[in-house]
C-alpha cells in the first residue's frame, strides 16, 4: 500500500518542529517531486511520483578517513536552475536528445569538522538523479572515502527483481531473482539496475550514471533498509575511494514510471554524461561481428590449413564480405590466442605478449586484405595482457590496420578498475580504436563521452551454452530487459542456429546448441540494446538457414527507441527505427501466449511489414509474411513457448 505526501506529512508532524524547511525540486512535468530536510542535523530525502511517496526519508552521508558527513549538517542557500540536455549520440538507441530538467544543489557543511559538500539533484520526466561534489576537508587537499551511506528506504512492499551476488570480484554473469521486498535477503550484494514493480503500475529501477574515478556502486539491504555499498580498493579493503578535492561521485539514478517501458526507453543515464571528448568521430563504425571461439572455430571441410592463419581469416572475411558483416574478429584458435602467450586457459602467463603473433599471422596482411573487401578487423585481448603495454599495443594496432578489441577478463568495478578502463577508452580513441568490455561492470553512460565505447557484457549470456549442462533459458533472456538493458549496451553472444528442445539439450563446446526458436534468436538482435552484435556461429550454419537474412540486414544503431508492449518476467514488444524503417522484436518467456501488437509508433501513410513468426513443433523453422498496415493497424502474433517475433517495416506499398 502506498502512503500519499500528506499520509507522510502527519506522520512526520511530531518532529516537524525541529526540521529545517524542506527543499523541494519537481521534474518539468511536476510528475515528480524530490524533497530534501535536515532533521536534528541528518540529512534526508524522500521521491513521489505523481504524489505517491516512492522512496521515503532516506538518509545520506558520507565517512572519509579524518571525519564523517552524516551528522551534524547544515545547509546553505539552494542554488537552482532550469536545463535542458541537447546532443546526438554516435551510437546508440536513440540519434538525438532534447529532454528539459530541473537542477537544485544544496551546499552542506558539517559544523563539527567542517567538511564541505554539495549535495546535487537533477529531475528529468522520467527519473531523478544526485551525486556527491566533494569541496573541501579542512587543511587537506586530498581524500580517502571510506564510505558511502547513501540509503534507499521504499515505501511499501513492491516486488523486486535483482541479482545477487557472492562479493565485489565478480563478471555480474548470473540468474536474476525475483522476490517481494520485504523477503529480501538481507546482506548480500545486490547488482544494479534493480528494478522494483510497486501494486499499482508503478515501476522503479535504481543504477548509477557517469561511473569516473570512483568505485561502482551496488545495494544491500542492511536492517530492513536499502544501502549503497561501494566497491573497495584491492589494496585497501577498508578505503573505497581516494582523490584530491574537489572531487565528484557518480550520480545514483532513479528511473521512475507507469509504464516498465518508459525505463527502457529512457535516456536519463547518457543525460547524465559529459559530451562527447572525442572530437574527430568519423572513423566510429558500428556493426555486427564474427566470433569464431563461440562456434569452436569451426571452417570448411574445404580449407586448407585452418589455424590462426592468413588462409583462416581470409574464409572468415571473405564470409563478411559476401554477407555486409562489417568486422571480422580474431580470436584464438586451438584454445590458444592469437598473441604470443605462455599462460594457459586464455590466461596471461609470465610472458604474454599483445605486439607480437602467433607465427604464421601476419596481422597487417590479413587487415589488408580485408580491407580491400570493406571489412575491418578487430581482435580479443586479455586486459592484464593488453595494459602493461598499452601504449606501443594500441600504436602498432593502429598501424597493423585493426578498428577494435574486447577487452576481457576484468571482473572487477573497484575505482582503480574504472580508471584503467577509462585510460583503455582514452587511449584507444587516440588510435582510433573502438572497445568492447567483456568480464566487465554494467555501463554508465559513458557511450556519450566515449562513443569508442561499443557494448559491455556485464551479463549472463548464450556463451554458457558452450559447458553449461542446463543452457541459457529463455526465461533469463526475458529478465534482461528489465534490469540490466536499462544501463545500456547489453553483450550477449548472438546468432546462435542450433536451436533444441530443453529435453535434448547438453553442453557442446564446438557448435553450441540453444534454447528458445530461431525468431527468439533473432529478436534478441532488436530488443537488445547492442552497437557491436555477435554473429557468433560458423559460416556454413547460416548458409542457405531462414532467418540469417534478417542477420544481414538489422542494424545496431537506432534513431528512435519504443517498447511497444511488456510485461515483467514475461515478454517485451520493443520497436527501433533506423532512417525511415522500422525494425521490431518480440521475445517471449517459456509460456506461450498470443498478442495484439499496436503500431502506432507509426507515422501517417501506409506501409509493408515483413514478418517473421515462430513455427510451433519446430525450434528452427521460421513462417513468412508480408502485410500491408499502418498506424491503426495491430499485428496478431502468437508466440511460443521461449518464442519470439521480428518484423521490418517500411513505407509504402511493394
Amino acid at each position: 500500500m502506498h502512503i500519499s505526501i500528506a499520509g507522510v506529512l502527519l506522520i512526520l508532524s511530531t518532529f516537524i518542529a525541529n526540521a529545517q524547511k524542506p527543499i523541494v525540486l519537481a521534474s518539468p512535468d511536476n510528475t515528480l517531486q524530490f524533497q530534501f530536510q535536515l532533521f536534528e542535523g541528518m540529512a534526508m530525502y524522500s521521491i513521489a511520483y505523481k504524489k505517491i511517496i516512492i522512496v521515503d526519508q532516506s538518509r545520506i552521508g558520507l565517512t572519509f578517513s579524518n571525519g564523517a558527513f552524516n551528522d551534524y549538517l547544515k545547509a546553505g542557500k539552494a542554488i537552482r536552475r532550469q536545463g535542458e540536455e541537447k546532443y546526438d549520440l554516435v551510437v546508440g538507441k536513440v540519434k538525438s536528445v532534447k529532454e528539459k530538467f530541473s537542477e537544485v544543489i544544496i551546499p552542506l557543511r558539517q559544523t563539527d569538522n567542517g567538511i564541505r559538500v554539495n549535495f546535487v539533484v537533477r529531475a528529468f520526466n522520467d527519473g531523478i538523479a544526485f551525486r556527491y561534489e566533494f569541496l573541501e576537508i579542512p587543511k587537506q587537499s586530498t581524500f580517502e572515502l571510506l564510505d558511502e551511506s547513501t540509503s534507499f528506504t521504499l515505501r511499501g512492499n513492491p516486488s523486486v527483481l535483482t541479482m545477487f551476488l557472492d562479493n565485489y570480484t565478480t563478471s555480474h554473469e548470473g540468474l536474476y531473482t525475483k522476490m517481494q521486498l520485504e523477503k529480501l535477503t538481507t546482506n548480500k550484494l545486490m547488482a544494479v539496475p534493480t528494478l522494483f514493480e510497486y501494486p499499482d503500475n508503478i515501476y522503479l529501477a535504481i543504477t548509477e550514471a557517469s561511473l569516473l574515478d570512483y568505485a561502482g556502486m551496488y545495494l544491500m539491504k542492511e536492517r530492513g533498509i536499502l544501502r549503497s555499498k561501494l566497491s573497495p580498493l584491492p589494496a585497501k579493503p577498508g578505503v573505497k575511494v581516494v582523490g584530491k578535492l574537489p572531487h565528484k561521485s557518480p550520480w545514483r539514478v532513479f528511473l521512475i514510471g507507469d509504464r516498465v517501458g518508459s525505463l527502457i526507453e529512457s535516456n536519463i543515464i547518457t543525460n547524465l554524461n559529459e559530451p562527447s571528448r572525442i572530437k574527430d568521430v568519423s572513423w566510429i563504425k558500428p556493426g555486427k561481428a564474427t566470433w569464431p571461439w563461440w562456434n569452436g572455430n569451426v571452417v570448411s571441410d574445404t580449407l586448407k590449413s585452418p589455424g590462426n592463419n592468413f588462409v583462416t581469416q581470409k574464409y572468415h572475411i571473405d564470409f563478411c564480405a559476401k554477407n555486409g558483416l562489417e568486422y571480422h574478429s580474431i580470436v584464438e584458435y586451438g584454445q590458444h590466442q592469437w598473441y604470443q602467450d605462455d599462460g594457459e586457459n586464455f590466461q596471461p602467463g609470465k610472458h604474454p605478449d599483445v605486439t607480437k603473433p602467433v607465427p604464421g599471422l601476419d596481422m597487417k596482411a590479413v587487415c589488408d586484405y580485408a580491407h580491400s573487401k570493406g571489412v575491418d578487423v578487430r581482435v580479443w585481448v586479455h586486459w592484464a595482457a593488453l595494459y602493461p603495454k598499452i601504449d606501443s599495443a594500441f600504436a602498432l594496432f593502429e598501424r597493423w590496420g585493426l578498428s577494435g578489441m574486447m577487452i576481457d577478463f576484468m571482473d572487477r568495478d573497484d575505482q582503480q578498475m574504472v580508471n584503467i578502463q577509462t585510460e583503455m577508452l582514452e587511449k584507444a580513441a587516440k588510435h582510433h580504436l573502438h572497445v568492447q568490455f567483456h568480464g566487465a561492470y554494467k555501463p554508465t553512460g559513458l557511450h556519450r563521452t566515449y562513443p569508442n565505447e561499443f557494448t559491455r557484457e556485464g551479463t549472463l549470456n548464450y556463451e554458457t551454452n558452450k559447458w553449461d549442462a542446463h543452457g541459457l533459458s529463455p526465461d533469463h533472456d526475458i529478465n534482461i530487459p528489465f534490469t540490466r538493458l536499462l544501463a545500456g549496451s547489453t553483450d550477449y553472444h548472438l546468432g546462435g542456429f542450433r536451436a533444441v528442445p530443453q529435453e535434448k539439450f547438453r553442453a557442446q563446446y564446438t557448435k553450441p546448441l540453444m534454447l528458445g526458436t530461431r525468431c527468439h534468436s533473432l529478436a534478441m538482435y532488436v530488443v537488445l540494446e547492442s552497437y557491436l552484435a555477435m554473429v557468433c556461429d560458423y559460416p556454413e550454419a547460416y548458409e542457405g538457414q531462414p532467418g540469417f537474412d534478417f542477420i544481414k540486414k538489422v542494424p545496431t544503431v537506432w534513431d528512435e527507441t519504443k517498447v511497444v508492449d511488456a510485461k515483467v518476467g514475461e515478454f517485451v514488444v520493443i520497436a527501433r527505427r533506423k532512417n525511415a524503417s522500422w525494425y521490431v522484436g518480440a521475445i517471449n518467456n517459456t509460456t506461450a501466449r498470443q498478442l495484439s501488437i499496436p503500431l502506432s509508433f507509426l507515422g501517417e501513410g501506409s506501409f509493408q511489414a515483413s514478418i517473421k513468426t515462430d513455427v510451433p513443433g519446430d525450434l528452427n523453422a521460421i513462417t513468412e509474411a508480408t502485410q500491408v498496415i499502418s498506424k491503426d493497424s495491430k499485428l496478431s502474433i502468437k508466440l511460443e513457448p521461449g518464442g519470439g517475433m521480428v518484423a521490418e517495416i517500411v513505407p509504402g506499398r511493394r
